[in-house]
Order: C-alpha cells, then sequence, then structure tokens
C-alpha cells in the first residue's frame, strides 16, 4: 500500500460531490492539493474548509472541455507544486435523453467534459509523471460505464469511452512506474443530477427537480463514502475501483448476462 501524506494531488470537479470529499479526505491525509473545478464559489469554499490544514493547497477554475485551458492549468499546477503524484480526473455531468431525440450539441457537451476532460487532464499531465517514473491516474467512469439504460445513451457513451480509454491506458503503462485506475460509482447522492439537461420528447425539458428527486431515492451513497473508497483504491493501486452495493451487484449481473442483462434492469425498473 502507497503512502499519500506528502504527494502533490490534482482533483477536477472539487467543488462539489466527490470531488469536494476527495479533497478533505485527501488534506486528512497529508497531500497537498491542486483544485480545480467551474464554479467559483464553491471552490472558494472548499478552500475555506481546508485552510486549517498546514498544506500546500491552490485553487484553478477551469474548464475541463477547454484543451488549451488544461494545459495551461497543467503548468500552473506544477509552477506551484514542483510536481505531482496523482491526478483524480473527476469532473462530469448528466444527460437523460432518447437517442431519437438527442441533439448534437448536447451530445458534444456532455462528450466534452466527461469523456474530453478525462482525455485532456491525463494527457496534460502524463508526461511529468512519466518523466518521474511515478504516479497515479484516477479516472472517474460510471457504473454506466459497465451497463446501459434507456435514455442514458449519450451519458453511456462517455462513460463507456472513459473506461476504454483508461483501460488501454494502464496496459501501456505496465512497464512504468505510473498506474492508471478507473472508477464506477453507483447512485452516489451529489447534485450531477440537479445539474443534468433532462429532456421529454422534441417539445422541452422534463421537471429536473422531480427527476433529482427520483436519482435521490436510489442514490444509497454518499460522497464521502465514494472519497473513501476511491483513496482506499488508490493506496492499493487498484486497476478497477467499483463504489456501493448497486454498482457490485450491476456489475456481477453484466457478466453474467452481458447480452440479457437489459431483461433483467426492465423487470428491476419495472418494479419501482
Amino acid at each position: 500500500m502507497q503512502a499519500l501524506a506528502g504527494k502533490v494531488a490534482v482533483v477536477t470537479g472539487a467543488g462539489s460531490g466527490i470531488g469536494r470529499a476527495l479533497a478533505h479526505q485527501l488534506a486528512a491525509e497529508g497531500c497537498h492539493l491542486a483544485l480545480a473545478d467551474l464554479d467559483r464559489e464553491n471552490l472558494a469554499e472548499v478552500a475555506r474548509e481546508l485552510d486549517r490544514h498546514d498544506l500546500k493547497i491552490t485553487t484553478h477554475l477551469l474548464d475541463v472541455a477547454e484543451r488549451a485551458a488544461v494545459y495551461a492549468f497543467a503548468d500552473e499546477v506544477l509552477a506551484a507544486h514542483g510536481s505531482v503524484q496523482l491526478v483524480i480526473n473527476n469532473a462530469g455531468v448528466a444527460l437523460s435523453q432518447t437517442v431519437a431525440e438527442l441533439r448534437y450539441d448536447d451530445f458534444e457537451w456532455i462528450m466534452g467534459i466527461n469523456f474530453w476532460g478525462v482525455v485532456h487532464g491525463t494527457k496534460a499531465f502524463l508526461p511529468h509523471l512519466l518523466k518521474n517514473n511515478e504516479g497515479q491516474i484516477v479516472n472517474v467512469s460510471s457504473i454506466f460505464g459497465i451497463i446501459s439504460l434507456p435514455t442514458q445513451g449519450a451519458y453511456n457513451a462517455s462513460k463507456f469511452a472513459v473506461r476504454g480509454f483508461t483501460e488501454a491506458l494502464r496496459q501501456e503503462l505496465a512497464h512504468t512506474g505510473v498506474r492508471a485506475t478507473c472508477v464506477h460509482p453507483g447512485g452516489i447522492r451529489t447534485n450531477i443530477a440537479r445539474a443534468a439537461r433532462f429532456y421529454q420528447g422534441p417539445d422541452g425539458r422534463q421537471d429536473a427537480a422531480r427527476a433529482a428527486a427520483q436519482f435521490d431515492k436510489v442514490a444509497r451513497t454518499t460522497p464521502e463514502e465514494a472519497a473513501r473508497v476511491i483513496i482506499e483504491g488508490i493506496r492499493r493501486q487498484r486497476p478497477r475501483v467499483l463504489i456501493g452495493a448497486d454498482a457490485r451487484l450491476l456489475d456481477r449481473i453484466q457478466r453474467l448476462l452481458p447480452a440479457g442483462y437489459p431483461r433483467v434492469l426492465a423487470r428491476l425498473l419495472g418494479r419501482r
């Protein structure tokens, strides 16, 4: 198990949810932090909460979908901290719509953040990690990177892409001192559903508050518990981390019924 104290960790999407919980728990472990988010107020609040730690903590306003901005961010982090050992590409958004009604601008929006954000963060920091021949890249996918559901085609595409990208990266790094981990959370009680783009048919948005309330009913895992599991996976340098009993169950169902799991899920969802 690797020690985390004294290491420099980069966390995107650090203003809320899992990213915020990771910031707190990594600080408790003694990690210096470079925290990035698109929400200035949330980011400032997290920085104030962590001020009690005797650590170097920098905050960075960042849109992970913007390639040039992410490379500039990497330069800022290395200039401020001198080195980086841990990169957690956590920033993500949600979108619910059928493939038939899915708009290209929405598809591009979610891919830009969920997939390209991971690619940008990985490639911006990877040369530094390889140069020092140490470190770990942690890319957050989803249980929806393992199974698919109706109206989640765009989200599924982004999270399956993160999984494939990270698994290939892990194999490429096998003979180096750098490791790659793919994280698959199940339902986590974060604001992702409230910030999501929901649609109902071609004529307008679904009631986001109602959809978020439905999500909260099935999201059993707290961001703090998710962060704890991720950090344990980092300590043990695990290649894949499943978070929550729901993620573990769905992973087993997919393994047992790779072509038939949609029928099982339809029956489970029908009961709800």
